[in-house]
């Protein structure tokens, strides 16, 4: 935006006294946290300033500061009065009114069918404000907000439409529309900096909340370097980055695993995958073993003393070739004997040197 473009909206908003800000139908965090943000820098101006929205705000937004300052009626002290009570046909013959001692009094002459209607059915509301200045955050159609005015009240009022949608259909007489812009907020920061506006805290608050919720905490791939840079100076205004995930409300339900003792008795066992031994298969195999090595060392305890083992011939002191291949048949062989209950205690193998 050039120097004078930036100049033209400097003076419009400074000759206006009288300023609506309108948001579209259900809007979000981002879309509210800039609105609010111009009302808190507007009002701290000593502008008369009303922020309108077709829908009433959500618990989401509740955090938003200024929040409760939200209008789902644009209503005000200069608009008209309309009184309205039921009509049917042929119980109104005409309406008048009449001045007396400083009171107004509007006279309802009824027709040939009488009035049927009561002093309950009446009501009455105040008309909209005309504003001087209507800033639009958001909102892509101005048929949007056709719920909040009248018909051609907007025909003589200054727009400016601020959005970051390629939707937007660019009404107004001043159109701000910017897809480069990743949240509405960061452009509202940008536009208010541009113009030499100081931004409060609270502010900045609603400002940075808006940022971090459009681009998901800054990790949607489509988050511009302006974010980046807006977020660092709002947090040096005060603002806190929010501990709070941004995490959509339909992906915030997590698994929750059932209590062990809930769960099937079979799924807490372990099923052994497909090719290996089952638990009762190994079992037996340990037995063979222990058995085979209890064999193995009764036989050693068998053989002759180390001394007389050195004087007998080197052949004999091999292990024939035999031994070596019945050992894997002993093995085999014995599958369903049980191992001693002394196998586990520790055992102390005595030679015949005396050390």
């Amino acid at each position: 935006m050039d120097n004078q473009a930036l100049q033209q909206i400097k003076d419009t908003i400074a000759s206006a006294q009288l300023v609506t800000i309108a948001v579209s139908q259900n809007p979000n965090i981002d879309q509210m946290a800039s609105a609010l943000a111009l009302y808190l820098n507007l009002s701290s101006q000593g502008r008369k300033v009303t922020v309108v929205s077709p829908t009433e705000p959500i618990v989401e937004l509740s955090s938003l500061v200024g929040i409760d300052k939200v209008k789902t009626a644009n209503e005000g002290t200069a608009g008209d009065l309309v009184v309205s009570f039921p009509y049917r046909e042929g119980e109104i013959e005409k309406v008048s009114y009449t001045i007396d001692d400083g009171q107004l009094n509007i006279v309802v002459k009824a027709g040939a069918n009488g009035l049927t209607f009561t002093e309950q059915d009446v009501l009455f509301k105040r008309g909209a404000d005309k504003p001087e200045l209507l800033l639009t955050v958001g909102v892509q159609h101005l048929s949007d907000i056709e719920g909040l005015f009248p018909p051609d009240s907007l025909k003589d009022v200054t727009i400016i439409n601020i959005d970051n949608s390629s939707q937007n259909e660019g009404f107004g007489g001043m159109v701000l529309v910017s897809p480069k812009f990743s949240s509405l907020s960061e452009q509202v920061a940008d536009l208010m900096l541009n113009l030499g506006y100081e931004i409060d805290i609270d502010g900045s608050q609603n400002l940075l909340t808006g940022i971090m919720t459009a681009t998901n905490n800054f990790q949607n791939p489509t988050t511009s370097y302006l974010a980046f840079e807006i977020a660092s100076i709002l947090m040096k205004r005060g603002a806190v980055r929010s501990t709070r995930p941004n995490v959509p409300q339909s992906t915030q339900k997590q698994f929750q695993p059932q209590p062990r003792s809930q769960q099937p008795r079979q799924q807490q066992q372990v099923q052994p995958q497909q090719g290996q031994p089952r638990p009762d298969d190994r079992q037996d195999r340990r037995d063979a073993i222990r058995e085979a090595l209890r064999s193995q060392s009764q036989n050693r305890q068998d053989q002759p003393r180390r001394e007389d083992r050195n004087n007998q011939p080197r052949q004999q002191q091999q292990v024939p070739p035999q031994q070596v291949q019945q050992q894997p048949q002993q093995e085999e062989s014995t599958p369903s004997q049980k191992p001693p209950s002394d196998w586990l205690t520790p055992k102390v193998y005595k030679g015949s040197t005396n050390v």
